[in-house]
């Protein structure tokens, strides 16, 4: 019993063909994506022109042998008609004998016999003999003495011929040779390839020039980015008409060239604080630590023998313990705020934060003359609202009146000016002790940056005081700047929105804000200086945040400001 056949057969030859194709032309294409764009673009135009030439070509030949061929037709129909009478008329005395002409004359019968006929002996030799069929008058009639081409014994010379029919049955057909028409419409062909030739040329090389002239921009673009790559950041690419690809490609490079420079700058800048702040850290958290591991390897090799020894240890270790807490809580606060956690924006009247301030100064100094006056003399005190944070604005009054304490002698005067300025409320703490240096009042708010190189706790805390003044001024979207007090000593100008005019819009009052976030504690641009200060209990009804603590009167001992304000 006979299988039938799968229907589907197996790959042939055609499947297999197929498949050599696509992967040569895969490799062609892959071959094709390495070649310069230059080489590329010159190959494209000059087979474009080339094609562009042998159409040309082509046609010009087609239509010059067209129209020799016309002229040719036209000769035969003015001059064939004529030409077969005469024949006729002196075929018995002509006989066989050529004539000095070109033409071809050939006399038949209905049999297909000849009867004479006419060619010069040169014409021949050129030419050759034409073969014509044999025609009959029927045959010829059919033709309507309408020229056509026939062959000939010489190669390379075709005949154009016209037939007349005879009364006799016969045939009489007059020929002329189109060699001289090949051989024109061959040199013209030989003539058009070889210009063809020369423009060919001519073209690619004036191509590679124009080409090579209009990408020299993205070769230039080309040495800027490999300089860019080996590290000059500062690097253009030169300008060019941004009507042009070339101009807005340069354009839009120069663009984010900057911005890649300016990131690679603010980068570098940030790890050199970065650096800087765990330097920093380090230094003001190992002195506590190594207090505390120095008190603790005497307690165990028993060096402490006395209750007092004891007691004076353990109040040592305490004393570290809480300035390392406070170095923490610091830091904990700068590292929340660059954090861009949401604040509860709420009215807060200035002048009751103010008084308070005062109460706090009598407070941490009873000798001291402390006053509450208007911003600028004069004026009536009254309510001076902004929208904001009351713990963080306390915290921010409560460090300056710290500082204000640690670093001007006792008994000099402090004033706390509050009042409107245009949009802002303003609040300025003013003493009148020895100042500061402009040298170190461009650099007080940095983070650990401290007047006193020695960094004795005397003088003051760790140097983030005036950090986090800065830090919480500048979420409330206000400023804090250092002016020199007339008479001498510092001012501490703080400048904070009220309602209804913060520049950014935050939102409604008593609603979550997003505020800007700084860069990281460690890197922030947002300037440290002094170490932050006590401050007393709040008289306002509105709650204390939980994310910043407000610090009491227990870190006087380790709190204080870099530079005297």
């Amino acid at each position: 019993m006979a299988v039938a056949p799968s229907p589907v057969d197996p790959p042939g030859p055609r499947a297999g063909g197929s498949s050599r194709a696509r992967r040569w032309w895969a490799a062609v294409r892959r071959r094709w994506a390495g070649v310069p764009l230059v080489t590329r673009l010159v190959g494209i135009v000059t087979v474009l022109l080339a094609l562009g030439l042998v159409l040309a070509g082509a046609t010009s030949a087609a239509l010059l042998e067209g129209t020799l061929t016309k002229q040719v037709d036209a000769k035969l129909e003015s001059e064939g008609k004529g030409l077969a009478d005469n024949t006729l008329s002196q075929l018995q005395g002509f006989g066989d004998s050529l004539t000095p002409s070109d033409y071809y004359v050939r006399v038949q019968d209905a049999q297909g016999t000849t009867l004479g006929g006419s060619l010069s002996r040169s014409a021949a030799v050129r030419y050759g003999i034409p073969e014509v069929p044999d025609l009959t008058a029927r045959q010829a009639s059919a033709r309507g003495t309408e020229p056509f081409t026939v062959g000939s014994s010489g190669a390379g010379s075709p005949w154009r011929v016209v037939a007349y029919p005879l009364t006799n049955g016969g045939s009489i057909v007059v020929a002329l040779p189109m060699g001289d028409i090949h051989k024109t419409v061959q040199h013209m062909s030989i003539v058009l390839l070889i210009s063809g030739i020369g423009i060919l040329l001519l073209g690619a090389a004036a191509g590679t020039w124009a080409v090579r002239r209009s990408l020299k921009p993205l070769r230039e673009i080309e040495v800027t980015a490999a300089t860019i790559a080996a590290g000059d950041l500062s690097r253009r690419v030169p300008a060019s008409d941004e009507h042009t690809e070339v101009g807005r490609l340069s354009a839009a490079l120069n663009g984010m060239l900057a911005q890649i420079e300016h990131a690679f700058g603010v980068r570098t800048a940030s790890e050199a604080r970065m650096r800087r702040f765990v330097a920093d850290a380090s230094h003001e958290l190992r002195t506590p630590l190594a207090t505390i591991r120095g008190y603790g390897e005497l307690y165990r090799m028993g060096a402490l023998t006395t209750s007092d020894q004891v007691d004076d240890t353990m109040r040592r270790i305490e004393s570290s313990a809480t300035r390392m807490g406070a170095l923490v809580e610091d830091l904990l606060a700068l590292a929340r705020m660059d954090d861009g956690r949401p604040m509860r924006l709420a009215p807060v009247d200035l002048t009751v934060l103010a008084a308070d301030a005062v109460s706090d100064l009598h407070a941490l100094d009873p000798s001291r003359p402390v006053r509450l006056e208007p911003l600028r003399a004069g004026e009536p005190a009254g309510v001076c609202e902004v929208l904001g944070e009351e713990s963080r604005l306390r915290q921010v009054l409560a460090n300056l009146v710290g500082n204000a304490v640690t670093h001007t002698p006792p008994g000099t005067a402090v004033e706390i000016a509050v009042g409107l300025d245009g949009s802002s409320g303003v609040i300025e703490v003013r003493d009148h002790g020895p100042g500061i240096d402009p040298e170190h009042a461009a650099r007080v708010f940095e983070r650990f940056y401290r007047v006193d190189a020695s960094r004795g706790r005397d003088s003051g805390g760790a140097g983030l005081g005036m950090a986090i003044v800065a830090a919480i001024v500048d979420a409330h979207h206000g400023s804090v700047s250092l002016a020199q007090t007339p008479g001498g000593g510092t001012t501490v100008r703080v400048t904070v929105p009220v309602p209804g005019h913060l520049s950014d819009a935050p939102g409604t009052p008593g609603a979550p804000i997003a505020r800007p976030k700084p860069s990281a504690a460690a890197g922030s641009t947002t300037p440290a200086g002094a170490a932050r200060t006590p401050e007393a209990p709040s008289r306002s009804s509105t709650p204390s945040s939980p994310e910043a603590p407000v610090p009491s009167p227990a870190r006087e001992a380790g709190s204080g400001r870099e530079a005297q304000v």
